[in-house]
């Protein structure tokens, strides 16, 4: 597929890798490398040359990975956890993942939106039953699925302190987890977290807030308090990766560079000519 075409030769390029435990090619191929797969919305999405620096979280996973792990980020802009399955985007995922695999599962942004019933799940019902169905696959194909809460968006309380925008929905997908003895990975928390510590201004340089004549590619200025630009897709890619370590979901040898900086990291993630998904 051209995004695994991509992201493997631009993780290659660029000395990138991914996240998981052993798994095994053939009997005498001895263990491989775990692959990574991200099923989510567009706070996770790769994004194109021509809308940088607007990136995604799974774009950036891949600069946390080594020793051949590789990421496969299939996640898709606008799409919660029943349109990604309803468009077929879930079958062909899991018609791809072998044994060992590693199958990130984020969404929420978008099943809270009541008004559209192609997308909406309530949290307690059917957000979880939709859920259950990509941990079921994915354990099916001897795969290790791995539960991730949204990222919080940019709001702040008059007081500048950050607050949740998510409703039950991250409180249903742990109780998932919980329940399904599945890991998770708790970026709604970890990500209000790091808003707060950062204040109102500070996070302007993670989120996609940009002045008019700034980005040749957003000449007129952007205001985004959902979606991120590469500072911001890196940052919450680290929290990831090193939640992943701290769960046991990847082993050490197949993360690396968690305490780097990245001056330019615009330049340090891959950008394809259009979007994979």
């Amino acid at each position: 597929m051209i995004r695994r075409r991509f992201l493997t030769a631009s993780a290659a390029a660029l000395g990138l890798p991914l996240i998981a435990s052993p798994a095994w090619a053939g009997p005498s191929s001895g263990p491989r490398a775990p692959r990574v797969f991200v099923a989510g919305d567009s706070t996770a999405s790769t994004y194109a040359a021509r809308e940088a620096p607007r990136a995604g979280w799974g774009q950036a996973l891949g600069l946390f990975l080594g020793h051949g792990a590789d990421v496969d980020n299939r996640a898709l802009s606008g799409a919660s956890s029943k349109s990604f399955a309803d468009l077929g985007l879930l079958d062909a995922l899991l018609a791809d993942l072998r044994p060992g695999d590693r199958l990130l599962v984020s969404f929420g942004h978008n099943d809270a939106k009541s008004q559209d019933p192609a997308r909406h799940t309530e949290p307690w019902s059917t957000y979880q039953e939709q859920l259950t169905v990509y941990l079921d696959g994915a354990r099916e194909r001897g795969a290790r699925p791995v539960l991730v809460t949204s990222v919080e968006r940019r709001r702040f309380t008059a007081e500048g302190a950050p607050r949740e925008s998510h409703g039950d929905y991250p409180a249903a997908m742990r109780a998932l987890g919980a329940r399904e003895g599945v890991p998770v990975v708790d970026l709604t928390a970890l990500s209000l977290e790091l808003w707060g510590a950062l204040g109102p201004e500070g996070t302007k340089e993670h989120f996609l807030w940009l002045a008019p004549g700034e980005h040749p590619n957003h000449p007129g200025g952007v205001e985004d308090n959902t979606h991120f630009q590469a500072r911001g897709a890196v940052e919450v890619a680290r929290m990831v990766a090193r939640e992943l370590k701290r769960l046991g979901v990847l082993a050490p040898r197949h993360l690396r560079r968690l305490g780097d900086t990245f001056p330019d990291p615009g330049n340090a993630l891959p950008w394809p000519q259009e979007r994979p998904v």
